[in-house]
């Protein structure tokens, strides 16, 4: 629509299937660029993605016309293609159902930026369920824990 100028700044956080440690670092970053270009032929401005072995978090510049659950399910759908066609694991890879999706304003892009690239740090002290969890909880989301990913402790 002529005249209509936004940006909406969406975090995406889902996980590996079981929550298994697939997303091995000798590819992970070929996945994680695999992801922004899918972003980008969306039409939607890929910020950063990055994450540690069996979870994902991609930091988006969402346009209006784009279905925050549209743009997930096919960043999803095509990485999965991406790994399964490159043969980078043994058998089939899939991601559990299911995502967050966190609204941020434009002055906190940096902040979300920088704990995003930090993924592997944050990790040694927090474990995915505990972080996932803050996120529902800062966010002021209800959620029923029997339909939240599966964890492993």
């Amino acid at each position: 629509m002529a005249g209509t100028f936004s940006q909406i700044y969406i975090q995406y956080v889902f996980a590996v299937k079981g929550r298994e440690n697939l997303l091995k670092k000798p590819w992970r970053d070929e996945v994680f660029k695999y992801m922004a270009g899918t972003i980008k032929g969306k039409n939607q401005k890929p910020i950063i993605v990055n994450g540690v072995a069996d979870h994902v978090h991609v930091f988006v510049g969402l346009k209006p016309a784009m279905c925050i659950s549209d743009l997930v399910r096919d960043i999803k759908n095509n990485a999965t293609n991406f790994i399964n066609d490159q043969k980078f694991l043994k058998r089939k890879f899939a991601w559990q159902e299911g995502y967050g999706a966190f609204s941020y304003a434009h002055s906190q892009i940096d902040n979300v930026y920088q704990y995003i690239a930090n993924q592997e740090e944050h990790h040694r002290k927090k474990k995915f369920k505990e972080e996932y969890i803050d996120f529902l909880e800062k966010f002021e989301i209800e959620y029923n824990e029997k339909y939240l990913f599966e964890w492993l402790d």
